[in-house]
Order: structure tokens, then C-alpha cells, then sequence
């Protein structure tokens, strides 16, 4: 068998089994098999794999449960990678498979190499996800990074699954916050051009971030912005800072190895477009095509007094028809955009560059607004688009189990260049991805240096360089080895591979594919690390089993053959292990320093 994801191909056959009894009229013809799956079982001890084919195909077969995985169960019996099945419970059908159907997975992992796991379930359907869009009103904070990171990840899988990915950063550059760093980068002008500018003013920028931003807009224009009012003024300082802070984030990206494709500016949304109106317009002027907006006034917000409550009649958006739980203003009362409305206009426009796949990557802080944006996708794109919107947690800083100090160069905040330059790119990406995005993180900058089981990052690199050092010792032993350990798979006799410990690697390794396949539909990353540190520890888990038991080393100099296979399944956790750490942005080093 050389299916790459056995799971899948399991299915194929428990779906065929059920076939061939629609075949002898036991089934109903077409039946649907659809949710039909096939699982690891909770308990080992039940088998390698778990079907509930029975259990989902019994009502409309007209059969009990039990009385149906019987007759499927005798069909799986016959095949040859069957070793053994039972029922088991209400219906389930619990197979064991021959070891050589595990060995042909080794096989196809080794040869498959950084490619093994990828499949074409995406079938080249474009999907955006959008991540970090951070204010452009400084250096990016460590409470952007998890989204960053996560979302980073994420693009990496789905693209890695077949999806055909636009990596998006949303530019907050439209609103109250950017007129707040503009005045503050204007009092960096003038400290830069001598004048004494004193305590920065409590609602300002105070970070020393923005002395570049002062020293650049000085020696562009002079002392020419000092003379002229805010109004003209404050658009050119504007324009300005938000560049600067644009490439300050794309540096503190680029130190996290993130590079988006895109950057939409929010501020495009409220300009003209073509001489015509603009998007924010052409969106309101489309709900309201479609009789989703009317003129009404909304209940008072929650825990406001009834009496200080002053209801305006306001446009609304009729969002609770889509699951939203208020209708939505898309005015404010003085006729501009409401908070909503530049993000109805984006999603629209996101629909409109021909995605109907959308996944946006908000912080803790946004969690609120699930339901509203996807009730706005829902509208603009008359459902055919779908948004899964992820929320990120917040990050905890610590160090040896106390909150982290950090300098306080760029104001109050932890900046992610900070994080990155004390403890690397590649812990800050994996340890941001060991915990599932909804959860706290605690990120203790003392444990993830740490050289032990403890740090996740360091074992699961960890486990890469010490296959790579066993390929470097065997060649001591054995100096005519291949350069390419993967082109021993054409001689290595895997049936060499019999202890419980080495058939439960080669397991561990033949799961990865199902892992990167569930983990992309679940849009959840975690997944992958989490296979990783489990990957990582059955094998480290061997090679301390190999140096209390001579006979399990996987260098055994007066036996190549037995040597030759052990490299091979050696060979099969280093590809793994360098193809996850690749999907999450972390690197897979030879040796560990």
C-alpha cells in the first residue's frame, strides 16, 4: 500500500466494505456515507483504528447498530491489511492492522520527505486570512505577536493543504488613534528641530519611537510645519508617521519571519474610488439595495440608566438577520461612518476580489465582534461567503514565574523585537502556537532558553538535531552509507522493525498526514505542535530505551541490516519533525548548540 495518509485510505476500504453490501442488497443503494470516519481510538489498548461506519449508517439501512458492524466487520476481515477487528460497544468497529501496513507508511513518509502530509484538499480554492493589523501607531507590542504568529502558521497549513492563500495585513490608518499619533510625532518635530517640548501630555504617544519620526519630518520640511495650523499640518505629519510605523511593524515582522502579501489600507475605504464614490459608500448604498437598512433607534447600552439614555434615530443595519444579537448603525448621528461600517465595506471588497473563504485573526480585546462581522459577511456576499473569525488570547510575560520586566524604551510596552532578541524568533513562533489560540498563554522568557523536557521548542528541535547525529555516527561505523539516508527505503528491510517501541514510532509518524489534514479543516495550528512534541518524545523516549537496552540502539555494529531499517525510521521522525517546525515558521537545526 503506498496511500500516503493511511487513515484515508482505511476509510476507502471501510466505505468499500459497506459497498459491497449495498452490492448483495444488505444496504439501501446510495446510501450516505459521508459521515462515515475513521479515528484513533480513545483507549490503545482497542486497536489502531476506530469506524463508527456502523453506527451513522444503521437508521437509514434500517438495521440495528451492532447487527450492521458485524457484517461490515466480517467484509473488513477479508483484507489483507487487517490483522484483527472487533465490535465493540454500540457499534463501533475497532480494527488492528498488520504491521506491514504501518511499514509502508514509514516508506512513503521517508521517500516523500518535506512533502509527506501535503495533500489537495484546498483544490485551489482561495482563501484570505487576515492577520496581526495592528495600529500604525508604533512598534508592534507582544500582545499582537500570538496573532501574528497564529495566523502566519495557519497561511503556512492552508497552503500547505492545497488552499490558494492571500496573506492580508489590515492598516488601521483611518480614525481617532492616527490624529493621536500624529500630534505626538509632531511634538517629536519640534524636540527635533530644538524647541523644548517638555512632559509629553497625558493621551499622547510617549514612546522614543517616534525621535526618528521627528528627525525625518525636520529634515523634509524645515521649520515649515511649525508656523501652519493643525489642519494643514496634521495630514502631511499623518501620512509621515504612519509610513514609518509601517516599516518599523514590516521589520518587527520580517524578525518573526512574517511577510504579508497584502496591505489594505483602512483609509481607502473612505476615499473616492475611480472618481466615483467610495467602498464605504458603495456598501451602504448596496444594504440598502437590498432592504437591509431602515431608520430606527436602539435600546440603551447595558448598565446605563434608562433616564440618561437618549435614543437618536439612527441608520441601522439589519444584522440580527444573520445571527447578530442588535441591528448595527452603519451612520453616526453627524452622518459619518459608524465603527462598523469601514469593516462591512472591507469584507465586502474582500468578496469582491473573489473570496469567499475568509479568516480574520483578532486579539482577546475584539472577541465581541464575532457575530457582528460575520453577520456583515453574510450580507454582502448574499451567503455565499463563509468567515471564521480566530481570536487570540492574551500572552502573560513572565519570567521564572514572575511577570516579566522589560525596558521601557518604547513607552509602557513589551515590544515584540524586545521578546525576539532575547529569546529568539523560533521560540517566540513555536511556544506562541503550544496552547490552543482561545486559551491565556503564559510565556515564561526563563523557560523557553531552558535545555530540558520542559521547553517544548528545545525538545522538539531537539529531537531533529539528535536524528541528525545519529546519521553522523552511523557513518563512522558504516562510512559507505548514502549521503541521502531517504534512498535506503530501496533496500531497508523494515520487517527488521519488531519491537513495541519502534512499531509505535512508525505510528506516531503515519499519523501526521490525518494531524496536517485536521488541523487545516479545524484552522487550528496547534495541532501541529502539539504532534510534534508528542513525535519528539516517542523518539527520545527510544533512544533512552537504546542505551539501557544495547539490542534497541539504532546503530548496531555487527548487524548493518537491523542498523539500515532503524535509520530509515530514523529518517522518517527527522522529515516530520523539519516538515511540522517548517509549517509553523520554527527551525529545524542539525545540531543544538
Amino acid at each position: 500500500m503506498a496511500a500516503e495518509n493511511i487513515f484515508a485510505e482505511i476509510l476507502d476500504r471501510v466505505r468499500r466494505a459497506s459497498d459491497a453490501l449495498v452490492t448483495a442488497g444488505d444496504l439501501p443503494a446510495g446510501i450516505d456515507q459521508s459521515r462515515v470516519t475513521v479515528e484513533p481510538p480513545r483507549d490503545p489498548t482497542h486497536g489502531d483504528m476506530a469506524t463508527n461506519a456502523a453506527m451513522v449508517l444503521a437508521k437509514d439501512a434500517g438495521k440495528k447498530p451492532r447487527e450492521l458492524a458485524a457484517a461490515i466487520a466480517a467484509k473488513l476481515g477479508a483484507d489483507p491489511l487487517v490483522d484483527k477487528v472487533e465490535v465493540a460497544g454500540p457499534g463501533f468497529i475497532n480494527l488492528t492492522l498488520k504491521p506491514v501496513a504501518w511499514l509502508d507508511a514509514l516508506r512513503t513518509a521517508v521517500r516523500r520527505g518535506g512533502r509527506y502530509g501535503e495533500s489537495d484538499i484546498g483544490r485551489n480554492a482561495p482563501v484570505n486570512v487576515e492577520y496581526v493589523s495592528a495600529n500604525p501607531t508604533g512598534p508592534m507590542h507582544i500582545g499582537h505577536c500570538r496573532g501574528a504568529v497564529f495566523g502566519d502558521a495557519l497561511a503556512n497549513l492552508l497552503a500547505f493543504t492545497g488552499f490558494e492563500v492571500a496573506r492580508e495585513y489590515y492598516v488601521n490608518d483611518a480614525g481617532a488613534q492616527v490624529d493621536v499619533l500624529a500630534r505626538s510625532a509632531f511634538l517629536r518635530y519640534r524636540e527635533a528641530l530644538g524647541q523644548e517640548i517638555g512632559d509629553i501630555p497625558e493621551g499622547l504617544y510617549p514612546g522614543d519611537y517616534l525621535k526618528p519620526v521627528g528627525v525625518a519630518l525636520a529634515a523634509q520640511y524645515g521649520d515649515t510645519l511649525c508656523g501652519q495650523p493643525e489642519p494643514l499640518w496634521l495630514p502631511v505629519v499623518r501620512a509621515k508617521a504612519v509610513a514609518m510605523m509601517m516599516a518599523l511593524i514590516r521589520e518587527d515582522l520580517a524578525a518573526l519571519g512574517i511577510d504579508h502579501e497584502v496591505f489594505f489600507s483602512e483609509r481607502s475605504l473612505h476615499e473616492p474610488r475611480n472618481g466615483g464614490p467610495s467602498r464605504i459608500a458603495e456598501t451602504i448604498a448596496f444594504l440598502e439595495s437590498k432592504g437591509l437598512l431602515y431608520r430606527g433607534t436602539l435600546p440603551p447600552p447595558k448598565g446605563k440608566v434608562m433616564e440618561d439614555w437618549e435614543p437618536r434615530e439612527l441608520l441601522l443595519f439589519r444584522a440580527t438577520e444573520f445571527g447578530d444579537d442588535v441591528d448595527r448603525p452603519v451612520l453616526k448621528s453627524d452622518g459619518s461612518p459608524a465603527y462598523i461600517t469601514p469593516d462591512i465595506a472591507y469584507h465586502r471588497d474582500k468578496f469582491e476580489r473573489g473570496f469567499a473563504n475568509m479568516i480574520d485573526v483578532l486579539g482577546a480585546d475584539h472577541a465581541g465582534y464575532v457575530k457582528r462581522l460575520n453577520a456583515a459577511v453574510q450580507a454582502v456576499s448574499d451567503g455565499k461567503a463563509t468567515l471564521d473569525v480566530k481570536v487570540c488570547q492574551l500572552v502573560r510575560f513572565l519570567r521564572e514565574g514572575q511577570p516579566a520586566k522589560m525596558s521601557k524604551r518604547a513607552g509602557e510596552l513589551v515590544t515584540v523585537r524586545q521578546v525576539v532578541d532575547e529569546v529568539g524568533s523560533d521560540a517566540v513562533r513555536f511556544m506562541m502556537l503550544f496552547r490552543k489560540n482561545d486559551a491565556v498563554l503564559d510565556f515564561d522568557l526563563a523557560k523557553v532558553i531552558e535545555q530540558s523536557r520542559d521547553n517544548p521548542v528545545f525538545y522538539v528541535q531537539y529531537g531533529h538535531a539528535r536524528g541528525k547525529s545519529v546519521f553522523r555516527n552511523a557513518r563512522t561505523v558504516f562510512p559507505d552509507l548514502p549521503e541521502e539516508i531517504a534512498s535506503l527505503t530501496d533496500v531497508a528491510d523494515l520487517g527488521q522493525l519488531t519491537d513495541a517501541a519502534e512499531l509505535g514510532l512508525v505510528r506516531r509518524i503515519a499519523l501526521y498526514p490525518r494531524v496536517v489534514e485536521s488541523a487545516s479543516l479545524a484552522h487550528e495550528p496547534h495541532r501541529i505542535a502539539f504532534y510534534l512534541f508528542d513525535l519528539a518524545s516517542d523518539f527520545h523516549a527510544l533512544w533512552t530505551l537504546g542505551n539501557a537496552t544495547p539490542h534497541l540502539r539504532f546503530i548496531i555494529q555487527d548487524d548493518r541490516q537491523r542498523t539500515v531499517a532503524r535509520l530509515v525510521l530514523v529518517q522518517g521522525v527527522v522529515a516530520v519533525l523539519a516538515s511540522g517546525l517548517a509549517l509553523l515558521g520554527v527551525g529545524a537545526p542539525d545540531e543544538m548548540r
